[in-house]
């Protein structure tokens, strides 16, 4: 049977193919569901889409044929003309000055909402009220009387679009509703218009000569950013134009405009131009440049007669004020610092040069399209290609959706929604990456696990072998494993050697206290099962078991690479039969020099040799038993590892009860005597 080359990619990657359909499909289903969400307008998308669109702004600005231009009441004018708020006479002057030059229209984007104190006839009628007297004065020419009325006259023989600007927090209750002065048709019944309860208009003397309004709100997105201007409101049931849209139709020569297409794609047809807005009526604003890049005349220059016809024939000029006070400052994607009159410029330069940008109708579904189109190509990369082959897939991807989304902008006008795919994308890395980290941890515990059972494999049948020929009990195996534990356990809580011993060193410590005595079954039968007391000759072949031991763990470990799990084993083989002053074998070594394996080995097996029945002794009490412990303290047992054994007593008692012999531990005291010197024999 053959195997699939996409198989043994998978190997390569340790991802069986059930594990790659897996990733796959979920991974799918992540770009499913971030694509659904993004559909749903999910607002931490709509933000990404947000700044991505402020990077096209920034990157691709448009063009601009100065058809818009700004007369600004800066702080120049104010400085050399009068203090603001101006008399409404010089208002009414400077856009006759402007008229003057044969603008194709005018906007005066302020709103005079109160009387003008410095006319003629309200100061008359102040000091009649105050004062009781009636002041009269003659000589003036008609209309200069009444400064809101003069200023009303001139907005109408001007043609000027006045200014309103609507409340969405209060409701206002106005006689005279304004009029708009322009018309829409059209899929009006596709829009979802925000509808406002208030408005503030300029004052009535004003508000009534004005034949066309345009309002002036501009609402900044909830990170502070001005990235749409509406263009299209309702108050009272009538749909209202903003002041840019209401100056580009009168430019253009027309007094009604069309709502075209449908939800998600729609447009405001002006004789030529289609406008695309969102269902709110709102259009999305697209700079050439900073607000230097916007032509603006002072509007003390202006009055001077210091501004040239050329400046402003054929243009739409826009009269405002950017001083500081009228706190009519914007943050734009191109300039921290963008005056509000001048975005009503921005956005009239857009309609008349067809550079508003606009969403298409497909927008949407594209993004969920792309959404799994980008989860599909980096699982493919990932599950069938190299480790780095997925770094270079999620760059491609990412780059690709980037440049898409670019060319449509800057070649064609079009903002396309690439968040939620670029999102996929990163959120796709991450999760291969984290599935390949729980693959391989996988992989490695498996392998860990195959690891410490070879090891328990491994000492447990050396054990069993040494068990074979050893007269002491698999009982005994058990207790001195779980005294050798107690005692290292209880070292590290006292601080001695927390470098050495280590939960993995305690581990391997446990595993090979059952090999110990292994070295036995190179002793004879008739000395290692011999009842009696050793003779001398004897004791000194019995005493050569410690290093059969060494010699055989040595010689099992000869093969194994890497950290040899058998070394403990040996230490322990070859040195518990050693004493803390030298007096032990096979070697004799003194105090530390011994390894501390060897020395809590020692105190587990003459303790559990000690309260355990043999063919030569009765067993001893626990308290018997610690008494003659304690009595080796500094000749046979390091003194820290014999006070680590006392301070667990109850432990040492309590695995001595449950893992007892068939035949029993102590029951009664036993004196030494009465057990002969061979309860301490090296047995």
């Amino acid at each position: 049977m053959t195997t699939r080359p996409w198989l043994s990619v998978l190997s390569m990657q340790r991802f069986t193919p059930a594990q790659a359909r897996r990733a796959f499909c979920a991974a799918l289903l992540l770009a499913l569901l971030v694509g659904l969400l993004d559909a749903l307008g999910l607002p931490l998308l709509r933000r990404l889409d947000d700044q991505l669109q402020d990077r096209y702004v920034r990157a691709f600005p448009s063009s601009t044929r100065q058809q818009a231009v700004v007369v600004d009441i800066d702080e120049t004018s104010i400085a050399a003309v009068g203090q603001w708020p101006w008399p409404r006479y010089r208002i009414a002057r400077l856009l006759d000055q402007i008229a003057a030059q044969k603008p194709a229209a005018i906007a005066l984007d302020i709103v005079l909402p109160d009387a003008d104190r410095t006319s003629l006839q309200n100061v008359r009628a102040a000091w009649r009220r105050d004062f009781g007297v009636d002041v009269e004065i003659s000589g003036l020419p008609a209309g200069l009387s009444d400064n809101d009325g003069f200023l009303g006259s001139q907005i109408a023989a001007t043609g000027t679009i006045a200014a309103d600007y609507f409340y969405f927090d209060h409701e206002t209750r106005d006689p005279a509703p304004p009029r708009p002065g322009v018309g829409f048709d059209g899929r009006l019944d596709r829009l979802h218009l925000d509808v406002a309860p208030g408005v503030m208009l300029n004052d009535p003397a004003i508000q009534a000569r004005a034949r066309q309004t345009g309002f002036v709100n501009a609402q900044p997105d909830a990170d502070g950013v001005l990235r749409r201007l509406p263009l299209l409101l309702s108050y009272r049931g009538v749909v209202h134009p903003g002041l840019a849209l209401a100056a580009a139709m009168k430019r253009v020569g027309v007094t009604s405009a069309t709502i075209e297409g449908d939800a998600g794609s729609l447009a405001i047809r002006v004789g030529p131009h289609a406008i695309p807005i969102d269902e709110r009526g709102q259009a999305a604003l697209r700079f050439a440049g900073d607000a230097t890049a916007y032509p603006e005349f002072s509007a003390v220059d202006v009055l001077n007669g210091q501004v040239q016809g050329h400046d402003l024939a054929g243009r739409i000029v826009f009269v405002g004020s950017s001083m500081v006070g009228m706190n009519d400052i914007h943050r734009t994607a191109v300039d921290a610092r963008f005056p509000g009159l001048k975005v009503q410029s921005v956005m009239a330069e857009a309609i008349l040069g067809d550079q508003v940008v606009g969403s298409p109708p497909w927008a949407r579904a594209a993004s969920v399209g792309l959404c799994l189109v980008a989860g599909a190509v980096v699982s493919a990369f990932f599950l069938f290609g190299s480790g780095l082959g997925l770094g270079f897939a999620g760059a491609t991807v990412s780059l690709a959706l980037l440049l898409s989304g670019t060319w449509l902008y800057s070649r064609h006008g079009v903002l396309l929604p690439v968040a939620a795919p670029l999102l996929v994308v990163a959120l796709s890395l991450a999760f291969f990456l984290v599935a390949s980290v729980a693959v391989e941890q996988r992989r490695v515990g498996v392998l860990r696990r195959r690891l410490e059972n070879a090891r328990r494999v491994t000492m447990e049948s050396m054990a069993a072998v040494a068990e074979t020929r050893d007269p002491e009990t698999g009982a005994h195996i058990k207790r001195t494993q779980r005294y050798v534990r107690a005692v290292a356990l209880e070292l590290r809580r006292r601080g001695h050697q927390p470098d050495l011993l280590t939960p993995d060193y305690i581990d391997l410590l446990f595993a090979s206290a059952p090999l110990h005595d292994i070295g036995k079954v190179g002793v004879p039968d008739h000395i290692l099962l011999k009842p009696a007391r050793l003779t001398a000759a004897e004791m000194a072949v019995m005493q050569q078991h410690a290093d059969f031991g060494r010699q055989i763990i040595l010689h099992a470990s000869d093969g194994i690479e890497g950290e040899n799990f058998l070394a403990i084993a040996g230490e322990i083989a070859a040195t518990h039969h050693e004493k803390w002053d030298g007096s032990g074998y096979p070697r004799g070594l003194v105090g530390e020099a011994i390894p501390l394996s060897g020395r809590i080995m020692a105190i587990a097996d003459i303790y559990d040799a000690l309260i355990s029945r043999r063919c030569y002794k009765e067993p001893f009490t626990h308290a018997h038993a610690m008494t003659l412990i304690r009595g080796m303290r500094g000749s046979t047992f390091d003194p820290r590892v014999l006070d680590a054994f006392e301070a667990i007593e109850p432990e040492i008692l309590e695995i001595a009860a449950r893992y007892r012999d068939e035949e029993g531990l102590a029951a009664a005291p036993v004196s030494l005597a009465e057990a002969g010197e061979g309860a301490l024999a090296p047995h």
